[in-house]
Protein backbone atom coordinates (compact mmCIF):
# COMPACT_ATOMS: atom_id res chain seq x y z
CA UNK A 1 0.00 0.00 0.00
CA UNK A 2 1.68 3.12 -1.39
CA UNK A 3 -0.82 5.84 0.90
CA UNK A 4 0.51 7.02 4.09
CA UNK A 5 -0.96 6.02 7.35
CA UNK A 6 -1.87 8.70 9.65
CA UNK A 7 0.50 8.46 12.49
CA UNK A 8 3.37 8.08 10.01
CA UNK A 9 1.58 11.67 7.92
CA UNK A 10 1.67 13.54 11.83
CA UNK A 11 5.46 12.39 12.34
CA UNK A 12 7.08 13.48 8.32
CA UNK A 13 4.76 16.79 9.42
CA UNK A 14 6.59 17.47 13.19
CA UNK A 15 10.06 16.32 12.02
CA UNK A 16 9.92 18.90 8.07
CA UNK A 17 9.03 22.18 9.47
CA UNK A 18 9.11 23.55 5.91
CA UNK A 19 6.29 21.12 5.33
CA UNK A 20 4.52 21.92 8.14
CA UNK A 21 4.47 26.06 7.31
CA UNK A 22 3.78 25.15 3.94
CA UNK A 23 0.14 22.94 4.87
CA UNK A 24 -0.60 25.36 6.72
CA UNK A 25 -0.34 28.20 4.19
CA UNK A 26 -2.81 25.94 1.41
CA UNK A 27 -5.24 25.32 4.29
CA UNK A 28 -7.61 27.67 3.52
CA UNK A 29 -6.98 27.14 -0.47
CA UNK A 30 -8.17 23.00 -0.97
CA UNK A 31 -8.12 20.01 1.15
CA UNK A 32 -5.71 18.27 2.98
CA UNK A 33 -3.57 16.55 0.36
CA UNK A 34 -3.00 12.71 0.26
CA UNK A 35 0.22 11.66 1.16
CA UNK A 36 1.89 8.78 -0.73
CA UNK A 37 5.13 7.12 -0.08
CA UNK A 38 5.04 5.84 -3.85
CA UNK A 39 2.83 7.62 -6.86
CA UNK A 40 0.60 5.02 -7.98
CA UNK A 41 0.29 5.18 -11.81
CA UNK A 42 -3.62 4.96 -12.04
CA UNK A 43 -3.60 8.90 -10.49
CA UNK A 44 -2.94 10.21 -14.16
CA UNK A 45 -6.50 9.25 -14.31
CA UNK A 46 -7.39 11.66 -11.56
CA UNK A 47 -8.86 14.81 -12.48
CA UNK A 48 -8.22 16.83 -9.68
CA UNK A 49 -5.17 15.61 -8.23
CA UNK A 50 -4.22 16.58 -4.69
CA UNK A 51 -1.49 14.45 -3.44
CA UNK A 52 2.12 14.96 -1.73
CA UNK A 53 4.95 12.51 -1.86
CA UNK A 54 8.62 12.63 -0.27
CA UNK A 55 11.74 13.01 -2.54
CA UNK A 56 15.19 11.81 -1.33
CA UNK A 57 15.85 13.93 2.08
CA UNK A 58 13.87 17.25 2.49
CA UNK A 59 11.93 17.68 -0.65
CA UNK A 60 8.26 17.23 -0.87
CA UNK A 61 6.33 17.47 -4.37
CA UNK A 62 2.72 18.90 -3.87
CA UNK A 63 0.66 17.64 -7.29
CA UNK A 64 -2.55 19.36 -7.27
CA UNK A 65 -5.71 20.84 -9.43
CA UNK A 66 -8.22 22.53 -8.24
CA UNK A 67 -11.60 23.44 -9.64
CA UNK A 68 -10.63 26.61 -11.16
CA UNK A 69 -7.21 25.62 -12.18
CA UNK A 70 -6.65 24.63 -16.08
CA UNK A 71 -3.87 22.62 -15.62
CA UNK A 72 -2.43 20.20 -12.36
CA UNK A 73 0.69 22.08 -11.06
CA UNK A 74 3.72 20.43 -9.38
CA UNK A 75 5.18 22.37 -6.42
CA UNK A 76 8.31 21.55 -4.90
CA UNK A 77 8.05 22.12 -1.24
CA UNK A 78 11.81 22.71 0.46
CA UNK A 79 13.39 24.28 2.98
CA UNK A 80 13.72 28.40 2.62
CA UNK A 81 15.80 30.48 4.33
CA UNK A 82 14.57 33.85 6.48
CA UNK A 83 16.87 37.03 6.23
CA UNK A 84 18.42 35.80 9.93
CA UNK A 85 18.98 32.62 8.61
CA UNK A 86 20.53 34.08 5.63
CA UNK A 87 22.94 35.54 7.39
CA UNK A 88 24.01 32.66 9.79
CA UNK A 89 24.21 30.43 6.53
CA UNK A 90 26.95 32.59 4.94
CA UNK A 91 28.97 32.74 7.89
CA UNK A 92 28.55 28.77 7.94
CA UNK A 93 29.53 29.11 4.48
CA UNK A 94 32.85 31.62 5.09
CA UNK A 95 33.90 29.36 8.41
CA UNK A 96 33.41 26.22 5.88
CA UNK A 97 35.87 27.52 3.49
CA UNK A 98 38.41 28.30 5.84
CA UNK A 99 38.58 24.66 6.54
CA UNK A 100 38.17 23.81 3.28
CA UNK A 101 42.23 22.81 3.00
CA UNK A 102 41.84 20.10 5.30
CA UNK A 103 39.47 18.13 3.66
CA UNK A 104 42.23 15.93 1.16
CA UNK A 105 39.86 12.87 0.97
CA UNK A 106 37.14 13.91 -1.83
CA UNK A 107 37.35 12.25 -4.34
CA UNK A 108 33.63 11.92 -5.38
CA UNK A 109 30.46 14.21 -5.14
CA UNK A 110 28.95 11.91 -2.44
CA UNK A 111 32.44 12.41 -0.53
CA UNK A 112 31.53 16.26 -0.96
CA UNK A 113 28.34 16.02 0.30
CA UNK A 114 29.58 14.13 3.26
CA UNK A 115 32.11 16.39 3.58
CA UNK A 116 29.76 19.55 3.95
CA UNK A 117 27.52 18.11 6.35
CA UNK A 118 30.68 16.70 8.81
CA UNK A 119 31.99 20.16 8.51
CA UNK A 120 28.97 22.49 9.45
CA UNK A 121 28.55 19.80 12.25
CA UNK A 122 31.83 21.43 13.37
CA UNK A 123 31.51 24.85 13.62
CA UNK A 124 27.60 24.63 14.69
CA UNK A 125 26.05 23.03 17.79
CA UNK A 126 22.22 22.99 18.08
CA UNK A 127 20.33 25.68 20.65
CA UNK A 128 16.33 25.15 19.99
CA UNK A 129 15.94 28.81 21.66
CA UNK A 130 18.37 30.79 18.85
CA UNK A 131 16.12 30.94 16.58
CA UNK A 132 15.78 34.45 15.24
CA UNK A 133 18.69 36.01 16.70
CA UNK A 134 22.66 35.39 15.78
CA UNK A 135 24.92 34.33 18.19
CA UNK A 136 28.51 32.92 18.20
CA UNK A 137 30.60 31.12 21.15
CA UNK A 138 33.77 32.15 21.67
CA UNK A 139 35.33 29.46 19.93
CA UNK A 140 33.30 30.67 16.67
CA UNK A 141 30.37 28.13 16.77
CA UNK A 142 27.01 29.10 15.39
CA UNK A 143 24.02 28.67 17.58
CA UNK A 144 21.52 27.14 15.20
CA UNK A 145 17.94 25.15 15.52
CA UNK A 146 17.69 21.64 14.41
CA UNK A 147 15.11 23.69 11.79
CA UNK A 148 17.86 26.00 11.07
CA UNK A 149 20.40 23.31 10.54
CA UNK A 150 18.48 21.69 7.94
CA UNK A 151 17.23 24.22 5.68
CA UNK A 152 20.89 25.75 6.19
CA UNK A 153 22.88 22.34 4.72
CA UNK A 154 20.17 21.71 2.00
CA UNK A 155 20.70 24.93 0.71
CA UNK A 156 24.45 25.22 0.96
CA UNK A 157 24.27 21.61 -0.46
CA UNK A 158 21.91 22.20 -3.50
CA UNK A 159 24.29 24.72 -4.55
CA UNK A 160 28.02 23.44 -4.39
CA UNK A 161 27.08 19.76 -5.19
CA UNK A 162 23.61 19.77 -6.04
CA UNK A 163 21.06 21.47 -9.41
CA UNK A 164 20.07 24.88 -7.89
CA UNK A 165 17.51 25.78 -8.48
CA UNK A 166 17.24 21.93 -10.25
CA UNK A 167 17.66 20.65 -6.93
CA UNK A 168 14.13 19.14 -5.59
CA UNK A 169 13.49 17.82 -9.93
CA UNK A 170 17.01 15.95 -9.37
CA UNK A 171 15.61 14.23 -6.44
CA UNK A 172 12.33 13.04 -7.41
CA UNK A 173 12.42 9.75 -9.16
CA UNK A 174 8.89 10.77 -10.80
CA UNK A 175 10.60 13.10 -13.33
CA UNK A 176 12.27 11.76 -17.37
CA UNK A 177 12.86 15.61 -18.37
CA UNK A 178 13.50 18.89 -16.98
CA UNK A 179 12.70 22.08 -19.79
CA UNK A 180 14.08 25.40 -18.61
CA UNK A 181 13.37 28.41 -20.28
CA UNK A 182 14.08 31.81 -19.34
CA UNK A 183 11.50 33.92 -17.57
CA UNK A 184 9.30 30.93 -17.24
CA UNK A 185 8.40 28.43 -15.19
CA UNK A 186 10.42 25.40 -15.07
CA UNK A 187 8.17 22.77 -16.79
CA UNK A 188 8.71 18.56 -16.20
CA UNK A 189 7.66 15.48 -17.94
CA UNK A 190 6.40 13.33 -15.00
CA UNK A 191 6.01 9.64 -15.18
CA UNK A 192 2.82 9.32 -13.84
CA UNK A 193 1.42 13.16 -14.81
CA UNK A 194 3.24 14.02 -18.25
CA UNK A 195 3.46 17.67 -18.56
CA UNK A 196 3.65 20.04 -15.46
CA UNK A 197 4.10 23.42 -14.55
CA UNK A 198 6.10 23.89 -11.80
CA UNK A 199 7.02 26.28 -8.93
CA UNK A 200 10.81 26.92 -9.62
CA UNK A 201 10.84 30.40 -11.92
CA UNK A 202 13.86 31.16 -14.07
CA UNK A 203 14.26 34.80 -13.61
CA UNK A 204 15.42 36.41 -16.08
CA UNK A 205 18.26 38.83 -14.19
CA UNK A 206 20.13 35.75 -13.39
CA UNK A 207 19.55 33.30 -15.87
CA UNK A 208 22.48 33.67 -17.82
CA UNK A 209 25.11 32.78 -14.51
CA UNK A 210 23.07 29.86 -13.82
CA UNK A 211 23.19 28.71 -17.37
CA UNK A 212 27.16 29.28 -17.09
CA UNK A 213 27.09 27.77 -13.71
CA UNK A 214 25.13 24.41 -14.50
CA UNK A 215 27.63 24.18 -17.68
CA UNK A 216 30.73 23.91 -15.55
CA UNK A 217 28.69 21.01 -13.65
CA UNK A 218 28.74 19.16 -16.72
CA UNK A 219 32.25 19.72 -17.57
CA UNK A 220 31.42 22.02 -20.32
CA UNK A 221 31.74 25.87 -20.20
CA UNK A 222 29.13 27.75 -22.39
CA UNK A 223 29.70 31.14 -23.10
CA UNK A 224 28.50 33.87 -26.31
CA UNK A 225 31.69 32.75 -28.19
CA UNK A 226 30.59 28.46 -27.30
CA UNK A 227 26.53 28.92 -26.76
CA UNK A 228 26.04 25.19 -26.80
CA UNK A 229 27.08 22.58 -24.21
CA UNK A 230 26.46 19.23 -24.26
CA UNK A 231 27.10 16.74 -20.59
CA UNK A 232 26.38 14.49 -18.15
CA UNK A 233 25.43 15.23 -14.37
CA UNK A 234 27.46 12.93 -12.32
CA UNK A 235 24.27 11.02 -11.70
CA UNK A 236 24.04 10.11 -15.70
CA UNK A 237 21.44 12.70 -16.59
CA UNK A 238 22.23 13.65 -19.59
CA UNK A 239 22.09 17.77 -20.57
CA UNK A 240 21.98 20.19 -23.46
CA UNK A 241 22.23 24.19 -22.85
CA UNK A 242 21.77 26.85 -25.09
CA UNK A 243 23.57 29.90 -23.35
CA UNK A 244 23.73 32.58 -26.34
CA UNK A 245 20.12 34.91 -26.87
CA UNK A 246 21.41 34.93 -30.08
CA UNK A 247 20.90 31.89 -30.34
CA UNK A 248 18.29 31.02 -27.83
CA UNK A 249 15.97 34.04 -28.35
CA UNK A 250 14.30 34.27 -24.61
CA UNK A 251 17.72 33.73 -23.16
CA UNK A 252 19.36 30.78 -21.66
CA UNK A 253 17.68 27.45 -22.18
CA UNK A 254 17.85 24.14 -20.84
CA UNK A 255 16.89 20.45 -21.01
CA UNK A 256 17.83 17.48 -18.67
CA UNK A 257 16.85 14.24 -19.05
CA UNK A 258 17.29 12.86 -15.99
CA UNK A 259 19.08 9.17 -15.35
CA UNK A 260 16.82 6.86 -13.41
CA UNK A 261 18.93 4.77 -11.10
CA UNK A 262 16.97 1.61 -10.92
CA UNK A 263 15.55 0.08 -13.98
CA UNK A 264 12.22 -0.47 -14.77
CA UNK A 265 12.05 -4.11 -15.18
CA UNK A 266 10.41 -6.32 -18.37
CA UNK A 267 7.45 -7.34 -16.27
CA UNK A 268 6.87 -3.42 -15.47
CA UNK A 269 6.77 -2.73 -19.53
CA UNK A 270 4.02 -5.55 -19.98
CA UNK A 271 1.72 -3.97 -17.17
CA UNK A 272 2.49 -0.47 -18.78
CA UNK A 273 1.61 -2.17 -22.07
CA UNK A 274 4.35 -1.00 -23.57
CA UNK A 275 4.92 -4.85 -25.01
CA UNK A 276 3.28 -8.42 -23.95
CA UNK A 277 4.60 -10.94 -22.54
CA UNK A 278 4.15 -12.74 -26.21
CA UNK A 279 6.99 -10.44 -27.51
CA UNK A 280 8.94 -10.58 -23.81
CA UNK A 281 8.76 -14.33 -23.94
CA UNK A 282 10.41 -13.99 -27.85
CA UNK A 283 13.13 -11.65 -26.29
CA UNK A 284 14.01 -13.96 -23.48
CA UNK A 285 14.56 -16.68 -25.98
CA UNK A 286 16.70 -14.31 -28.53
CA UNK A 287 18.62 -13.05 -25.77
CA UNK A 288 19.39 -16.79 -23.93
CA UNK A 289 21.29 -17.99 -28.03
CA UNK A 290 23.20 -14.85 -28.63
CA UNK A 291 20.83 -12.99 -30.91
CA UNK A 292 21.86 -9.15 -32.50
CA UNK A 293 19.17 -6.97 -32.83
CA UNK A 294 18.28 -3.41 -32.65
CA UNK A 295 15.88 -1.33 -30.93
CA UNK A 296 14.59 1.25 -32.60
CA UNK A 297 12.69 4.35 -32.17
CA UNK A 298 11.96 8.70 -32.14
CA UNK A 299 13.49 10.45 -29.60
CA UNK A 300 11.84 9.91 -26.32
CA UNK A 301 10.56 6.81 -27.30
CA UNK A 302 11.82 4.65 -24.58
CA UNK A 303 14.38 2.92 -26.64
CA UNK A 304 16.93 2.76 -23.95
CA UNK A 305 14.17 1.83 -21.23
CA UNK A 306 12.86 -0.99 -23.44
CA UNK A 307 16.80 -2.08 -23.64
CA UNK A 308 17.39 -1.91 -20.07
CA UNK A 309 14.65 -4.41 -18.72
CA UNK A 310 16.03 -6.68 -21.71
CA UNK A 311 19.22 -7.42 -20.24
CA UNK A 312 18.32 -9.91 -17.36
CA UNK A 313 17.47 -12.41 -19.87
CA UNK A 314 21.24 -12.87 -20.98
CA UNK A 315 22.46 -15.74 -18.97
CA UNK A 316 24.19 -14.47 -15.54
CA UNK A 317 27.31 -16.27 -16.62
CA UNK A 318 28.06 -14.36 -19.64
CA UNK A 319 30.48 -11.16 -20.17
CA UNK A 320 29.10 -8.23 -21.24
CA UNK A 321 30.93 -5.30 -23.04
CA UNK A 322 28.93 -1.41 -23.26
CA UNK A 323 30.33 1.37 -25.42
CA UNK A 324 28.80 4.68 -24.60
CA UNK A 325 29.01 8.30 -25.37
CA UNK A 326 27.18 9.01 -21.51
CA UNK A 327 27.03 6.26 -19.14
CA UNK A 328 22.44 4.94 -19.74
CA UNK A 329 23.01 1.43 -20.01
CA UNK A 330 22.53 -0.23 -16.92
CA UNK A 331 23.85 -4.30 -16.35
CA UNK A 332 23.12 -6.63 -13.70
CA UNK A 333 25.89 -8.74 -14.74
CA UNK A 334 28.88 -9.79 -12.13
CA UNK A 335 31.07 -9.57 -15.59
CA UNK A 336 30.46 -6.00 -16.87
CA UNK A 337 32.92 -4.13 -18.45
CA UNK A 338 31.36 0.02 -18.60
CA UNK A 339 33.32 1.72 -21.59
CA UNK A 340 33.04 5.63 -21.99
CA UNK A 341 33.80 7.57 -24.86
CA UNK A 342 36.49 10.86 -23.71
CA UNK A 343 35.81 13.89 -25.52
CA UNK A 344 37.95 16.15 -23.70
CA UNK A 345 41.72 17.42 -23.23
CA UNK A 346 44.19 16.63 -25.97
CA UNK A 347 42.86 15.73 -29.25
CA UNK A 348 45.28 12.59 -29.53
CA UNK A 349 43.86 11.25 -26.27
CA UNK A 350 40.32 11.60 -27.07
CA UNK A 351 38.64 8.14 -27.45
CA UNK A 352 35.36 7.69 -29.71
CA UNK A 353 32.61 4.83 -30.17
CA UNK A 354 34.22 3.38 -33.20
CA UNK A 355 37.71 3.07 -30.66
CA UNK A 356 35.76 1.52 -28.23
CA UNK A 357 33.89 -0.93 -30.66
CA UNK A 358 37.19 -1.77 -32.14
CA UNK A 359 38.57 -2.95 -28.50
CA UNK A 360 35.74 -4.76 -27.45
CA UNK A 361 36.36 -7.64 -30.41
CA UNK A 362 39.62 -8.11 -28.38
CA UNK A 363 38.15 -8.32 -25.41
CA UNK A 364 35.99 -11.32 -26.20
CA UNK A 365 32.82 -10.39 -24.69
CA UNK A 366 29.32 -12.58 -25.01
CA UNK A 367 27.75 -9.61 -25.64
CA UNK A 368 28.58 -6.57 -27.34
CA UNK A 369 26.00 -3.25 -26.31
CA UNK A 370 26.77 0.06 -28.10
CA UNK A 371 24.52 2.80 -26.08
CA UNK A 372 23.32 4.06 -29.31
CA UNK A 373 24.77 4.15 -32.74
CA UNK A 374 24.62 7.08 -35.08
CA UNK A 375 27.51 7.08 -37.43
CA UNK A 376 29.95 5.15 -39.12
CA UNK A 377 30.84 3.20 -35.86
CA UNK A 378 27.85 1.35 -37.62
CA UNK A 379 30.20 -0.36 -39.89
CA UNK A 380 32.44 -1.92 -36.18
CA UNK A 381 28.94 -3.13 -35.11
CA UNK A 382 28.21 -5.40 -37.93
CA UNK A 383 31.88 -6.65 -38.28
CA UNK A 384 31.23 -7.50 -34.29
CA UNK A 385 28.60 -9.40 -35.51
CA UNK A 386 29.68 -11.59 -38.72
CA UNK A 387 33.06 -12.36 -36.49
CA UNK A 388 30.03 -13.98 -33.87
CA UNK A 389 29.62 -11.31 -31.42
CA UNK A 390 26.11 -10.61 -30.74
CA UNK A 391 25.28 -6.72 -30.60
CA UNK A 392 22.06 -4.65 -29.18
CA UNK A 393 22.11 -1.18 -30.18
CA UNK A 394 19.47 1.75 -29.90
CA UNK A 395 19.19 3.54 -33.37
CA UNK A 396 16.99 6.26 -34.46
CA UNK A 397 14.69 5.23 -37.15
CA UNK A 398 10.85 4.99 -37.43
CA UNK A 399 10.57 2.11 -39.33
CA UNK A 400 12.28 -1.38 -40.57
CA UNK A 401 13.10 0.45 -44.66
CA UNK A 402 14.33 3.33 -42.87
CA UNK A 403 17.16 1.45 -40.41
CA UNK A 404 18.16 -0.79 -43.79
CA UNK A 405 18.26 2.33 -45.73
CA UNK A 406 20.64 4.42 -43.25
CA UNK A 407 22.83 1.40 -42.63
CA UNK A 408 23.07 0.98 -46.44
CA UNK A 409 23.46 4.55 -46.92
CA UNK A 410 26.12 7.47 -46.17
CA UNK A 411 27.97 7.61 -44.32
CA UNK A 412 27.09 3.90 -42.80
CA UNK A 413 27.33 1.69 -45.93
CA UNK A 414 27.16 -1.50 -44.84
CA UNK A 415 26.90 -4.01 -48.05
CA UNK A 416 23.11 -5.06 -48.30
CA UNK A 417 24.53 -8.67 -48.55
CA UNK A 418 26.00 -8.23 -44.66
CA UNK A 419 22.24 -7.45 -43.03
CA UNK A 420 21.60 -11.01 -42.30
CA UNK A 421 23.92 -10.81 -39.85
CA UNK A 422 21.04 -8.37 -37.84
CA UNK A 423 18.53 -11.16 -36.77
CA UNK A 424 15.32 -8.41 -36.15
CA UNK A 425 14.50 -5.13 -35.96
CA UNK A 426 11.81 -3.87 -32.91
CA UNK A 427 10.54 -0.49 -32.92
CA UNK A 428 9.50 1.11 -30.93
CA UNK A 429 7.29 4.92 -30.29
CA UNK A 430 5.54 7.42 -27.95
CA UNK A 431 2.19 7.08 -29.14
CA UNK A 432 -1.25 9.39 -28.86
CA UNK A 433 -4.34 6.93 -27.89
CA UNK A 434 -7.59 8.77 -26.28
CA UNK A 435 -6.11 11.54 -25.32
CA UNK A 436 -3.33 9.45 -23.84
CA UNK A 437 0.48 9.64 -24.39
CA UNK A 438 2.01 6.18 -24.41
CA UNK A 439 5.46 3.69 -25.50
CA UNK A 440 4.22 1.18 -27.68
CA UNK A 441 6.76 -1.40 -29.35
CA UNK A 442 4.66 -1.41 -32.66
CA UNK A 443 6.21 -4.47 -34.34
CA UNK A 444 9.04 -6.79 -34.18
CA UNK A 445 10.71 -8.04 -37.63
CA UNK A 446 13.15 -10.55 -38.87
CA UNK A 447 15.39 -10.29 -41.31
CA UNK A 448 15.89 -12.93 -43.58
CA UNK A 449 18.66 -11.45 -45.55
CA UNK A 450 19.83 -10.54 -49.14
CA UNK A 451 17.89 -11.30 -52.36
CA UNK A 452 19.59 -10.62 -55.35
CA UNK A 453 16.20 -10.86 -57.68
CA UNK A 454 15.06 -7.32 -55.73
CA UNK A 455 18.11 -6.10 -54.49
CA UNK A 456 16.93 -5.57 -51.31
CA UNK A 457 16.79 -6.96 -47.93
CA UNK A 458 13.90 -9.17 -46.86
CA UNK A 459 11.93 -8.77 -43.99
CA UNK A 460 9.16 -10.77 -42.08
CA UNK A 461 6.93 -9.03 -39.19
CA UNK A 462 6.82 -11.50 -36.13
CA UNK A 463 4.84 -9.24 -34.18
CA UNK A 464 3.09 -6.17 -35.02
CA UNK A 465 0.79 -3.71 -32.27
CA UNK A 466 -3.05 -3.53 -33.47
CA UNK A 467 -3.54 0.51 -32.31
CA UNK A 468 -7.28 -0.08 -32.57
CA UNK A 469 -7.62 -2.89 -29.53
CA UNK A 470 -4.22 -1.48 -28.07
CA UNK A 471 -2.89 -5.67 -28.36
CA UNK A 472 -0.21 -7.05 -29.90
CA UNK A 473 -0.22 -9.87 -32.49
CA UNK A 474 2.44 -12.64 -33.22
CA UNK A 475 1.80 -13.23 -36.58
CA UNK A 476 4.83 -15.34 -36.92
CA UNK A 477 3.25 -17.97 -34.96
CA UNK A 478 4.71 -21.15 -36.09
CA UNK A 479 6.48 -19.51 -38.81
CA UNK A 480 9.25 -17.69 -37.09
CA UNK A 481 12.27 -17.35 -39.20
CA UNK A 482 14.11 -16.53 -35.87
CA UNK A 483 12.80 -19.07 -33.74
CA UNK A 484 13.07 -22.04 -36.41
CA UNK A 485 16.11 -21.13 -38.10
CA UNK A 486 18.33 -19.21 -35.92
CA UNK A 487 17.44 -20.30 -32.42
CA UNK A 488 16.05 -23.93 -32.28
CA UNK A 489 18.40 -25.45 -35.12
CA UNK A 490 21.38 -23.97 -33.22
CA UNK A 491 19.90 -25.58 -29.89
CA UNK A 492 20.01 -28.77 -31.66
CA UNK A 493 15.94 -29.78 -31.91
CA UNK A 494 15.21 -32.08 -34.40
CA UNK A 495 11.78 -30.99 -34.90
CA UNK A 496 12.33 -26.66 -35.09
CA UNK A 497 8.74 -26.73 -34.20
CA UNK A 498 9.40 -27.57 -30.72
CA UNK A 499 10.98 -24.08 -30.23
CA UNK A 500 7.10 -23.04 -29.85
CA UNK A 501 6.61 -25.18 -26.59
CA UNK A 502 9.49 -23.67 -25.21
CA UNK A 503 8.42 -20.22 -26.49
CA UNK A 504 4.71 -20.50 -24.62
CA UNK A 505 6.41 -21.65 -21.69
CA UNK A 506 8.31 -18.64 -21.21
CA UNK A 507 5.13 -16.59 -21.78
CA UNK A 508 3.38 -18.33 -19.15
CA UNK A 509 6.19 -17.74 -16.73
CA UNK A 510 6.02 -14.19 -17.52
CA UNK A 511 2.01 -14.18 -17.36
CA UNK A 512 2.70 -15.68 -13.96
CA UNK A 513 4.82 -12.96 -12.89
CA UNK A 514 2.57 -9.86 -13.67
CA UNK A 515 -0.03 -12.06 -12.03
CA UNK A 516 1.97 -11.98 -8.75
CA UNK A 517 2.99 -8.37 -9.51
CA UNK A 518 6.47 -9.34 -9.51
CA UNK A 519 7.48 -5.86 -10.67
CA UNK A 520 10.85 -4.80 -9.04
CA UNK A 521 13.50 -4.77 -11.37
CA UNK A 522 15.84 -6.30 -8.66
CA UNK A 523 13.41 -9.38 -7.81
CA UNK A 524 13.13 -9.98 -11.83
CA UNK A 525 16.83 -9.71 -12.57
CA UNK A 526 16.84 -12.93 -9.77
CA UNK A 527 13.66 -14.45 -10.82
CA UNK A 528 14.84 -15.18 -14.40
CA UNK A 529 18.28 -16.10 -12.94
CA UNK A 530 16.80 -18.58 -10.76
CA UNK A 531 15.28 -20.20 -13.84
CA UNK A 532 18.38 -20.48 -15.42
CA UNK A 533 20.44 -22.53 -12.48
CA UNK A 534 17.98 -24.29 -11.27
CA UNK A 535 14.81 -24.18 -13.62
CA UNK A 536 10.73 -23.97 -13.02
CA UNK A 537 11.24 -25.98 -9.53
CA UNK A 538 13.50 -23.32 -8.24
CA UNK A 539 10.90 -20.38 -8.93
CA UNK A 540 9.04 -18.90 -6.11
CA UNK A 541 5.77 -18.92 -7.43
CA UNK A 542 3.37 -21.88 -8.85
CA UNK A 543 3.07 -22.18 -12.55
Amino acid sequence: MSEMGKEEVEKLIESNTHLKKYLESIANKMDSPTFYTKVPRDLKEEKYPNIIYPTKGVVFIHIYRTQDMENKEYHAVTPTLNDKEIEKRDIVVERMYEKAHLRTNIKSQDDLRKAISEVIDEITYIDEKSGGKLEITRRGKIALTSAEKMSIIYDITKDIVGGGPLEPFMRDPYIEDIHILTGEDVHLIHKVFDMVRTNVFIDKKWASQFSQEFSEKIGSPVSDGQPIADGTLPDGSRVNIIHSSEVSIKGPSMTVRKFSETPISVTQLINWGTMDTGIAAYLWLALQYGRSFFVCGETASGKTTTTNALLPFIPPDRKIYTAENTPEIQVPHPVWQQLLTRTTGPKEGHVDLNDLLKAALRSRPNYIIPGETRGIEGRVVFQAMQTGHPVITTFHAGSVTKVIQRFTGDPIRVPKTFMDNLDFILIQMAVERKGKRLRRVLSVDEIEGYNKAVDGVISRTAFVWNAAEDKHIFKANRNSYILEEKIARNAGYNDTSEIYDEYDRRKHILDRMVEEKIFDYYEVVQFIWTFYREGERGLPISL
